[in-house]
């Protein structure tokens, strides 16, 4: 397989990145982790690009390259054990009931913007997953102009909220 110059790339990161961010985090890794399954995921295909066969299931090989970094950070997460327990009565830790009904407030919103219409759906989801993105990188990925992304959003937001309130 030849080597990948700089659009290549650009273009399989545009094209792959979100959704290896979704895996990552449906997974239940935190933010920092998923970004570390996401980044080992690229590091993989740097090292195994010339022995891929099948050019057009990079995509394929990148979600489950990023699906076994997720298991293995999880797994590793998970083997390791706190030397000092927070204190409970600490205001800046978590109480565990409220990060159930945070969990379940996460599943209501998303439920709610599944019944957008596009491009409001793809757009808040993009932004959602990639939460660094760049208006040009969304504006290229939605293949609308630059100067739209923002007005767009706004609306779309607005929309969410709306159906938000309307909902218990």
């Amino acid at each position: 397989m030849p080597a990948l110059d700089e659009t290549a790339w650009k273009d399989l990161v545009s094209r792959f990145d979100g959704r290896m961010w979704a895996v990552a985090r449906a997974c239940g890794l935190s933010a920092t982790d998923a970004a570390d399954a996401v980044q080992g995921a690229w590091l993989r295909l740097v090292e195994s690009y010339d022995r891929i066969r099948d050019p057009s299931r990079i995509g394929a090989w990148l979600i489950t390259t990023t699906r076994h970094e997720a298991f293995r950070l999880s797994r590793k997460t998970r083997n390791e054990h706190p030397v000092e327990l927070p204190d409970l009565g600490d205001p800046s830790v978590p109480d565990p009931s409220t990060a159930v009904v945070d969990a379940e407030y996460g599943r209501h919103v998303w439920a709610r913007a599944a019944t957008l219409d596009e491009p409001c759906r793809t757009l808040l989801r993009l932004f959602a997953l990639n939460p660094d993105a760049r208006y040009a990188q969304i504006a290229a990925r939605m293949n609308m102009p630059l100067g739209s992304v923002g007005a767009t959003r706004t609306r779309c937001e607005s929309r969410l909220r709306a159906l938000l309130e309307e909902s218990p």
